[in-house]
């Protein structure tokens, strides 16, 4: 069964590196509620915040990164932390950083917190990566 291999549970706790915000170029994914609680979280209107900080992919948005691929809004810390989207909220309880413990072990590699800190239930998990997006992510 997908998932056996976390049926225990798996620890995590964000130390607010910045390594999952920073580094090769990638898509951070936003919905049209996504955008509204961002917009709204930084008083800004939906035509500025288009323009300053969404790019199209094809039918879809993503936020757009700095010139070295640094989420827009990474500054030594996530500055829209309590609007963030559901693909950084759900970090690292991705499809592809669950689909085996190998897969698992080389995600914290790059990051510190997974193995650590709070154990998350699988059903946590679960309920967590209800609202995941899409897997084409950092």
């Amino acid at each position: 069964m997908a998932g056996d291999w976390y049926r225990e549970g798996l620890r995590f706790s964000c130390t607010q590196c910045g390594r999952c915000c920073t580094g090769a170029p990638g898509y951070v994914w936003v919905t049209q509620r996504e955008v509204e609680a961002l917009r709204a979280f930084l008083r800004t209107t939906p035509e500025d915040f288009a323009r300053r900080y969404l790019r199209k992919v094809g039918p879809r948005a993503s936020l757009i990164e700095k010139p070295n691929g640094d989420c827009i809004f990474y500054d030594r810390g996530c500055t829209v932390y309590p609007a963030r989207p559901d693909q950084c909220r759900t970090f690292p309880f991705w499809s592809e950083n669950l689909k085996s413990r190998s897969a698992w072990d080389a995600a914290a590699d790059d990051c510190p917190g997974m193995g650590s800190g709070r154990l998350y239930s699988a059903a946590e998990i679960r309920r967590i990566r209800g609202g995941e997006a899409d897997a084409a992510v950092r």
